[in-house]
């Protein structure tokens, strides 16, 4: 059964009191019976959410069938496990106190080094080398013979036949490593000490004595039809400061010291200690959204569809605060919201996919502007055919869009953008992009391996040259000679004097610190080199960035809530666990609270902080400059207020209201006819002659 937040996960029992003929809604893959609706849409939402862990495989971020799948496949596999060496795998399982990977490195060697029966490997057969399998393993004093049996391509035994231990050939592991994993998955209850199941110990006589280990001092409790007694391997290893004491019941124990707990683990299992730093509080998000707090993540989620796209639809960027002020506006009709609609109309209508048909059918003209865009919206929501967005058709055909409720207009986007998404211009598109990402990346890497080599070759030509000074000596007037040219070197760059003497000021620092001027010298450039390099560094962070167009959450905290950080928007979001409740934070020390409250001895804080830390540079910059504009825009106000009276000013803009100044700098732009060419020179050549006309009779 797959693991939920690595524990088994219990099955919803049936319904009670369940009728043969009562309608009911049923899981597929668990055939779970649920008989609300609302019940059963929730749990299959949690089977399809990359939560589970494969128990046999030890896999993770899977769904709850794929996880399934790979155990059943994983169990397949198991079964191919040669039944021969169960006993012998088991027994080194068996107490191990290793960890999962040095186990199966253990098992994996001992069975390359030694000798079991059931073992398929090679042995010579005459002069050929033939597949066979060790039936029994036969020691005379200090010689081993194997009885075995040859294997045909069906791997069969034809014959048998006994070979020296010299005559066996290994040409390949008897177990790959993923076997012997599933089958430790799947053979044991309990790691740290690994504990194999009773029906397995009990099958192949694998001793199930009781074992601890504290401290160096292993003890095994025999079974209770042994009598309860413990036999003491060690009980020597006792330090000074464990001393035995009588119970009241007449039992001995140990005053022990119990095992560290190792870090990070799960976030809801960290406790405080006094070893903890001083962590900061945690600050509350701002949730001060005009849309309705359910409605934030799909206003979020069209937002950076435009903001990705917005080069391919020719659309021009807006902010967020624009989009968000337009969505809720419901005096008029806003620029914004008409040309991001008619922006997705005429893709889908150039893709000439379903949309494009149904169009065709109503003999409607495959043009959309700004004064028929609502048409062909109304168009498109027929043939969604969705109750609760075509019910509000006569409004939009009646010019009323912006009387619609925000809930309604992000449905009649969310329809719009799933349309968009599936089109074949944006898979090409994609496409294309991946493609140059792809090149980007093998440039760079290609460029990193020059310049590596470059600087290899230069580090061994700096050494060479150092070495050379090194290695001069000096006479009693200062004189440096080569010992392996004959003569000092004459240098140009005014290091050596040109009679082979060198400067009182670098012989003082060869002699005292160790240091050439070549190298002093080489640190600054190096220097320059570095900065070079962080600069073309950023420069392609940038590009690749261009070219990126999913957005990934950034991390999750103790409760499992979402850290989200867009481009073009200056705060970073947190989304609750339950997708219901969203918030930001918008100034720079509002996150470095956040970083200071992160608890890294958890797995998923210590993973966000390391996020937050890497990417603190670009985040706390968008946040500096989104709280300098608010601040910049705030002054410009007040300086208008405090204009005289005597000027006479335009009316001001709200900053809530600037939306209404947006303008499609990218708009594709219509191509003229040859038709609309010819009726513009006939006009010109009838202006042309009427005004001939009219001078005559004047």
């Amino acid at each position: 059964m797959p693991l939920y937040k690595r524990k088994p996960y219990l099955l919803a029992d049936p319904p009670k009191d369940l009728d043969p003929n009562e309608l009911v809604y049923q899981i597929r893959f668990t055939k779970e019976i649920f008989r609300d609706y609302q019940e059963y849409l929730n749990r299959l939402n949690l089977y399809r959410r990359r939560l589970w862990t494969c128990k046999v495989t030890g896999k993770i971020n899977l769904t709850y069938e794929e996880a399934l799948v790979s155990e059943h496949n994983a169990t397949e596999r198991v079964q191919q496990f040669p039944g021969e060496l169960v006993p012998h795998v088991l027994n080194m399982i068996q107490y191990s106190s290793l960890n999962l990977t040095d186990l199966i490195n253990e098992i994996h060697k001992n069975l390359q080094k030694n000798l079991y029966e059931g073992i398929e490997l090679h042995a010579k057969k005459g002069e050929s080398v033939c597949a066979c399998k060790i039936i029994e393993i036969i020691k005379d004093g200090e010689v081993t013979r194997c009885k075995v049996g040859w294997l045909d391509k069906e791997r069969q035994v034809t014959d048998v036949s006994v070979v020296s231990e010299e005559d066996l050939i290994r040409k390949k592991p008897p177990l790959s490593r993923s076997i012997l994993k599933a089958f430790i998955r799947e053979s044991t209850c309990q790691i740290s000490p690994w504990l194999v199941h009773e029906k397995f110990a009990k099958k192949h006589g694998i001793s199930t004595d009781k074992l601890t280990c504290q401290n160096g001092v292993l003890d095994i409790s025999k079974d209770r039809k042994r009598g309860g007694t413990k036999n003491k391997l060690d009980n020597q290893n006792l330090k000074p400061n464990q001393k035995k004491r009588k119970t009241e019941n007449g039992h001995v124990s140990d005053n022990r010291v119990e095992e560290p707990i190792i870090y990070p683990i799960d976030d809801l299992l960290v406790k405080p200690s006094a070893d903890d730093p001083n962590f900061t509080d945690r600050p509350l998000p701002s949730t001060d959204f005009n849309v309705p707090m359910d409605c934030v993540g799909d206003l979020l989620m069209f937002w950076n569809f435009f903001t990705s796209f917005g080069r391919f639809l020719h659309l021009w960027p807006f902010s967020l605060e624009d989009f968000e002020n337009a969505i809720c506006h419901k005096h008029s009709e806003v620029m914004l919201i008409l040309e991001s609609h008619s922006a997705i109309l005429k893709l889908l209508i150039k893709d000439g996919g379903d949309y494009y048909v149904a169009i065709q059918n109503k003999r409607k003209k495959l043009k959309v502007k700004l004064t028929n865009w609502a048409n062909y919206l109304c168009h498109f929501l027929e043939m969604r055919n969705k109750p609760e967005l075509s019910d509000h058709i006569p409004i939009i055909k009646r010019g009323h869009y912006g009387l619609l409720e925000v809930h309604v207009k992000l449905g009649i986007l969310r329809e719009l953008v799933a349309e968009a998404l599936v089109t074949n211009a944006i898979r090409d598109w994609l496409n294309e992009c991946i493609e140059q990402k792809k090149v980007l990346l093998a440039r760079k890497r290609e460029e990193v391996k020059t310049k590596k080599d470059q600087h290899h070759r230069k580090e061994g030509e700096n050494h060479t040259e150092e070495m050379n000074l090194k290695h001069m000596l000096v006479n009693g007037k200062g004189n440096y000679v080569n010992l392996s040219m004959g003569s000092a070197p004459k240098y140009s760059n005014g290091y050596l004097k040109a009679n082979g003497r060198i400067q009182s000021a670098d012989r003082k620092l060869i002699m005292e610190n160790g240091e050439s001027p070549l190298r002093i010298e080489n640190k600054d450039g190096e220097n320059q080199d570095k900065i070079s390099i962080n600069e073309q560094r950023e420069h392609f962070e940038r590009e690749v960035e261009k070219l990126s167009i999913r957005t990934n959450c950034i991390g999750k905290d103790r409760n499992y809530s979402m850290y989200w950080f867009f481009r073009r928007e200056g705060r970073l979001f947190v989304e609750s666990s339950d997708s219901n409740k969203w918030g930001y934070y918008s100034t720079k020390e509002e996150l470095d609270a956040l970083i200071g409250s992160l608890n890294e001895k958890g797995e998923r804080e210590r993973d966000l902080k390391r996020q937050l830390e890497k990417y603190y540079v670009k985040i706390s910059t968008a946040l500096q400059k989104r709280s300098k504009d608010i601040a910049q825009k705030i002054l410009i106000d007040e300086s208008e207020l405090r204009r005289s009276t005597r000027v006479k000013s335009l009316p001001r803009c709200s900053p809530a209201m600037t939306f209404h100044k947006y303008i499609n700098r990218w708009k594709e732009k219509p191509k003229a006819s040859k038709r609309h060419k010819k009726d513009h020179v006939v006009n010109l050549d009838f202006i042309r002659k009427s005004h001939v006309l009219v001078s005559n009779h004047l």
